[in-house]
């Protein structure tokens, strides 16, 4: 059963903090669009990635109140919180209105798991409670979210491993050498004294499976490890749960999360699979964009105010590198992407002229534990996105609207 939370005093709390939210943007400009990808809340780690922990550390971890890789209770909360910030502000910046959506104002999307349709559920909640949002999602694949079940071609599964392997910096077993102090730390605390502890032994193999999936075997159960304590810590845990009581804050935590971005930067952040596996999806934030809207296209989304697709931490991984978009937040290693992160992008309008403005938020590594009521006073961390052209105004970031087009569309030009 779903632990039980006092969404009373969270609702009173949060509320407050909305009234302290940025005040009314400039008369010059209007936020007429957003198109946001979030990655789902806060989940137990998933089957495989439970099997591959428990086997390469020699022990059981902790057990948790949810089904392997479902949204928690605490998970609901952190991405309800999250929409109910955002929600008001969309409302100050005169994008919503109150009450339930008209049918030209929100649309929902989810991949067909249950943590993102949950938290696809909590997000709606929170924005519109009571009003009964339908969330769109697939029955069991859906190719918006997920790699073409067919083979790749070996011209295909060839570039993966080469841009893998650069990004290397040409050997895996030198990155592995490289890599040992990262590797020793999580180590300190995973594994028992004197004991067998199979992962941390075995040299690291870079993998490409059938659908173009690039896999470094040993470093993803090491990064599956570093998520699982990120998770803990994240579900408010006690401390004795965490890393098996060898972490006492913050700061220690902190410091065994780098795995987590070395997987990414291997096996995610690769550019020819980032074309493979968002394209499609890239495609839906475009035609979302566009002005004039693209109006009854086949394949187009619907033409709403807030486009929303809530999907998995991959979809934004491939997205931001087709963006060329890189961040580091508070002391979350760089490109991390923590449970309820999202990409976002909105249209900004001012009298004739148009705009984009890109950016990545999270709840930080405090506001998840705590279940931190966000506001002006406590908002998500937030890293926008800037090239040359863009200006900082009064609303964030903007980039000029043709410019911001042709680097949200450039992987087509890729070859």
């Amino acid at each position: 059963m779903l632990r039980m939370y006092n969404f009373t005093a969270l609702l009173l709390a949060a509320l407050s903090g909305l009234f302290s939210l940025p005040g009314q943007a400039s008369a010059d400009y209007r936020l007429e669009k957003v198109v946001e990808v979030s990655r789902h809340g806060v989940r137990p780690p998933s089957p495989d990635n439970r099997r591959a922990i428990e086997q390469g550390s020699a022990r059981s971890w902790s057990s948790w109140l949810t089904r392997d890789g479902e949204l928690t209770g605490h998970g609901y909360t952190a991405v309800w919180l999250k929409g109910l910030y955002q929600s008001g502000y969309y409302r100050r910046m005169g994008l919503l209105r109150d009450g339930c959506p008209n049918k030209g104002d929100f649309y929902l999307r989810a991949s067909p798991v249950q943590r993102t349709r949950a938290t696809a559920r909590a997000l709606a909640e929170a924005a519109f409670p009571g009003c009964s949002i339908t969330i769109h999602s697939e029955a069991a694949f859906d190719p918006l979210f997920q790699l073409p079940k067919e083979k790749a071609s070996e011209r295909q599964t060839a570039l993966n491993r080469h841009e893998a392997l650069r990004a290397m910096g040409g050997s895996l077993t030198a990155a592995q050498q490289r890599l040992q102090p990262q590797i020793n730390a999580l180590k300190q605390v995973v594994c028992q004294p004197a004991r067998p502890c199979p992962a941390f032994s075995q040299s690291w193999r870079l993998a490409v499976w059938s659908n173009g999936t690039v896999g470094v075997e040993g470093l993803d159960t090491l990064a599956a490890m570093a998520e699982t304590l990120r998770l803990e810590w994240s579900e408010n845990k006690p401390l004795d749960e965490i890393a098996f009581g060898q972490v006492k804050n913050q700061t220690e935590l902190a410091k065994l999360l780098p795995l987590l971005s070395v997987k990414y930067d291997y096996t995610n952040d690769l550019p020819g699979l980032a074309k493979q596996g968002a394209s499609r999806l890239m495609e839906q934030i475009a035609a979302g964009l566009r002005y004039p809207p693209v109006v009854n296209a086949s394949g187009a989304p619907p033409d709403v105010r807030w486009l929303l697709y809530v999907a998995h931490d991959i979809n934004i991984a491939w997205l931001r590198t087709l963006l060329d978009f890189h961040w580091q937040q508070a002391d979350y290693p760089h490109g991390n992407i923590p449970p309820g992160g999202s990409l976002v992008f909105e249209r900004w309008r001012d009298k004739d002229r148009r705009y984009i403005r890109i950016y990545f938020q999270a709840q930080s590594l405090a506001q998840l534990r705590s279940l931190t009521p966000l506001s002006a006073e406590n908002p998500p961390l937030l890293s926008e996105l800037s090239f040359p052209g863009c200006r900082k105004t009064s609303v964030g970031t903007l980039c000029p609207y043709q410019a911001a087009m042709r680097r949200i569309t450039q992987y087509k030009e890729n070859p």
